[in-house]
């Protein structure tokens, strides 16, 4: 049982270090299998046989359900108690890393993707509620501070550790990996994180909405996937028109539903929308970015998984560096130059990636080639990503503050989710494209103009409609972020629930809760 009443957690006591520690590691597990497969797919395709479409799905299945569903997750925690949620959570994701860990081909092992982001949907938004609850008031900010720098932290060195799993003992190591970690997890939350439900949840669960969306969003990316492999099929035409169809459906279902889990309203706030947009566009170009990088860097450049992981490591590590200081400079000078200049600086980057080829695995090629290139790409993230949360808070009620950075996160996951479906499609990659270099490398080059034009694009529209929010009468009921210290290159950090502050319609639990959840 528990051994600390609910709210009343101090940090430095063992408790809070064991509370801290436990939401770390349940949220680090989603965390990681977001970012260290990428390292891992040109193995799983030589071990597998199988083209590239296989490969995509490998990433896009655990999107897919995460994305869909990580808001009912943070719902289903207020309701029926953040701890267990959490548990289950964290065993249903040990039990699809193990069915991954020994899938026998690839279609078990996107199957078992894809209950992976089922797990990752319960347990991460119940990491965040979990602190947010336990811990007493004057140490939460503190608390939450905790929770995203160590979890930054793990973000940051998973392409490594997936390197040097793929290369070692073998990729399938990279989900093994969750079970001691899970074993772990496991009793200290039983053991010691008090129970916590919210008292004012009630309604009907958005489910219908959450599987339309879901189910709108496999569609579309099954017709991308699929179109460079059956051309313009009737199945692959029909897939698509039938996702855009569900997507118009599940939108007038949102607006009709008493307890939407997308509330249409939050989206009259106009700078939430625009810069729900440029999320769009910034976290496109991020999915299409890593996804194609860590093939190019290993079947043309030449790199083992390890290497290419630790390639990539400078633009987490500049993340984690100089994201706080970032966020406040975003709060100084307001939000639309960091949100013009950062997208910009990361497309020049993403440009400077077109030196990457055959030689480029060498020391002196590693520096002229690929640091430059990784190096910018970092520089650009922490211009834009806190400065983008920020202005995700400061652009709604206080009360919303937690939906609407679910709904953000949510956003940049679809976003990157498209783009590993859209870019090889548009680029040209036949679906034995990266078992040839010379033809990945030609797609590669094509692909990643497409992937800088969604951050000029991007920064365009910031540099046109954002504005510096105007000062609240009452500071306190602007929401700040408490994740200042983070490395979203899957999606924007996410906040916890912000208190009430007599906002009108903060009592309405679908339109305050679903952004409990948070990770990244």
């Amino acid at each position: 049982m528990p051994d600390a009443e609910t709210g009343a957690i101090r940090v430095a006591s063992p408790t809070g270090r064991w509370v801290i520690l436990t939401t770390v590691l349940g949220s680090s597990m989603a965390l990681l299998d977001s970012t260290v497969i990428n390292v891992a797919l040109p193995r799983i395709g030589k071990d597998f046989g199988t083209d590239l479409a296989a490969l995509q799905w490998t990433v896009n299945a655990y999107m897919l359900t995460l994305a869909g569903l990580i808001l009912l997750g943070g719902a289903l925690g207020d309701r029926y108690g953040r701890r267990r949620v959490f548990v289950v959570g964290v065993v249903w994701f040990a039990t699809a890393s193990v069915m991954c860990g020994i899938a026998p081909n690839a279609v078990v092992l996107i199957a078992a993707r894809a209950l992976q982001g089922i797990g990752g949907a319960l347990l991460t938004p119940g990491s965040l509620a979990l602190i947010q609850a336990s811990f007493h008031p004057d140490d939460r900010a503190r608390a939450v501070g905790l929770w995203s720098g160590l979890g930054g932290v793990g973000a940051a060195i998973g392409p490594f550790v997936g390197g040097w799993l793929v290369d070692g003992p073998g990729w399938r190591w990279v989900f093994l990996l969750n079970v001691p970690v899970a074993a772990v997890c496991l009793p200290v939350a039983l053991r010691h994180v008090p129970e916590s439900r919210d008292p004012d949840a009630h309604g009907r669960f958005d489910v219908l909405g959450a599987v339309l969306g879901a189910i709108a969003l496999a569609l579309v990316t099954y017709a991308l996937i699929e179109a460079p492999g059956q051309g313009a099929s009737g199945v692959v035409i029909g897939a698509a028109v039938a996702g855009i169809v569900l997507g118009a459906v599940f939108v007038q279902v949102e607006r009709r539903r008493a307890d939407p889990m997308l509330p249409p309203s939050v989206f009259a706030s106009r700078q939430f929308t625009v810069v729900n947009i440029i999320t769009l566009c910034v976290y496109a170009a991020l999915g299409g970015y890593f996804f194609l990088s860590a093939i190019q860097l290993q079947v043309v450049a030449g790199y083992s998984a390890l290497g290419a992981g630790t390639a990539l490591l400078p633009t987490t590590v500049l993340m984690l560096l100089f994201s706080a200081s970032s966020g406040e400079l975003g709060q100084r000078i307001g939000p639309r130059i960091p949100l013009t200049v950062g997208p910009l600086v990361a497309a020049a980057g993403m440009l400077l990636m077109l030196r990457v080829g055959p030689g480029s695995n060498s020391v002196s090629g590693y520096f002229t080639d690929v640091l430059p290139a990784v190096g910018v790409i970092g520089v650009g993230l922490v211009t834009v990503v806190a400065p983008l949360t920020a202005t995700v808070l400061a652009s709604v009620d206080t009360a919303r503050a937690g939906l609407a950075s679910g709904i953000n996160n949510a956003a940049a996951r679809a976003a990157g989710l498209i783009a590993v479906a859209a870019l090889p499609l548009l680029a040209g990659m036949g679906p034995e494209a990266y078992r040839n270099a010379d033809e990945f490398a030609v797609t590669f080059r094509r692909a990643m103009p497409m992937c800088a034009g969604l951050l000029v694009l991007g920064a365009l529209i910031a540099w046109a409609t954002v504005r510096k929010p105007a000062a609240a009468p009452d500071e306190k009921r602007k929401a700040r972020p408490e994740c200042t210290v983070h490395c979203g290159v899957v999606a924007p950090p996410l906040e916890p629930e912000h208190e009430d502050v007599e906002t009108p319609g903060a009592n309405r639990p679908s339109e305050r809760r679903p952004g409990t959840a948070g990770a990244d």
